[in-house]
């Protein structure tokens, strides 16, 4: 399957009137084109219209110049944006000019007399360069939908539990029977990855996962469906049947004893639950929307708090458990994070 780009425009930032017509004039033969005559209004072009493939920019410029609008594209948190190419087109051939220029981020340099087309390949150039990677986003995304476990938890991806949840929630409404679903998040992920690494941290989570997958009944469903966020789906389970669980987790959770080397690495999570008998939802996307938002609500209540965490139903229908941080002992001669066990000082070794 091919990927093409619909409508692509070259985007023209100068303030010089007759550059961009003459630039545009060469241009509009193979391509669409839209002038700016400087980086501020190009900068809100860019932001807007997504049809923009490729960027032109002058360097000296008002309100906005080359380089400032170069960094906001380098720095944006849009990856169309931030991957976008640039070609700076400028007057100025010293050569440190073309450096900072290509420090910044610029995938190429050409002078205001460079020819018609030579121009006009560059272009060519940099818009196969879009369409590979284009092609490889698509690619990945057809095979995240083909994989059905996370490499680092192997619990169920989120395409995957999606389309369980799906059938679930399909026969819990043609049988009327109950489904519940929970999601909780370790939120001390982050602190334990600045402290100890991202692979540490990913081993951490992956034995969570495996301590609560050990748990599940055959029927039940986990994923990971973010990072460091996971979502169990129970059919046949109601809102209180649930709730117990959810409890019974967190207590697993919170007399773990998780070490590495001489650190203790605290487990602090926060908790959503969302049932059929309580929530009235029309799809298996809108009860796993219930949960998340109520799991964020109750991160938000902990860190407020800077205690427990809840996890609520609608109403105060059902009471919520308490999540905590959880403490170990040190254990020197761990090289690993010790198992995240259940009771007292059981440790994964």
């Amino acid at each position: 399957m091919s990927t093409q780009i619909p409508k692509q425009r070259v985007l023209l930032v100068d303030d010089s009137k007759i550059v961009r017509t003459t630039l545009a004039r060469l241009i509009r033969k193979s391509f669409d084109v839209r002038e700016e005559a400087n980086g501020e209004a190009g900068w809100q072009a860019i932001a807007t219209d997504p049809s923009i493939v490729v960027v032109f920019s002058d360097i000296q410029m008002p309100v906005l110049d080359g380089f400032a609008l170069l960094e906001r594209i380098r720095q944006s948190q849009d990856q169309r944006i931030r991957s976008m190419p640039v070609i700076v087109i400028s007057g100025d051939e010293e050569d440190s000019t073309k450096k900072r220029a290509r420090a910044a981020g610029a995938n190429d340099f050409i002078t205001k007399t460079t020819d018609g087309t030579e121009i006009l390949s560059r272009i060519d150039n940099l818009l196969h360069l879009v369409e590979a990677k284009q092609q490889l986003v698509v690619n990945k995304q057809a095979l995240d939908q083909t994989v059905t476990r996370d490499p680092v938890t192997g619990t169920f991806t989120p395409h995957y539990l999606a389309t369980e949840g799906g059938k679930h929630y399909s026969h819990a409404r043609r049988h009327g029977g109950p489904l519940a679903v929970l999601t909780f998040r370790v939120d001390s992920y982050g602190e334990i990855t600045e402290k100890v690494g991202k692979s540490v941290a990913d081993q951490l989570l992956a034995k969570v996962a495996k301590l609560v997958m050990g748990t599940l009944r055959a029927e039940d469903s986990m994923g990971c469906t973010a990072e460091a966020t996971f979502a169990v789906i129970f059919p046949g389970t109601s809102s209180q049947q649930a709730l117990a669980f959810a409890r019974r987790m967190h207590e697993q959770l919170d007399k773990a004893q998780v070490n590495y080397r001489d650190q203790v690495l605290k487990i602090r999570t926060s908790i959503g639950l969302a049932a059929l008998d309580v929530d009235n939802v029309a799809s298996i996307e809108e009860l796993m929307k219930g949960h998340r938002t109520r799991r964020c609500a109750a991160a938000g209540r902990r860190g407020r708090r800077n205690a427990a965490t809840n996890a609520a139903f609608p109403s105060g229908r059902v009471p919520a458990p308490q999540c905590r941080a959880s403490a170990g002992q040190d254990h020197p001669g761990a090289q690993e994070p010790a198992e995240v066990g259940g009771q007292g000082q059981s440790r994964i070794r």
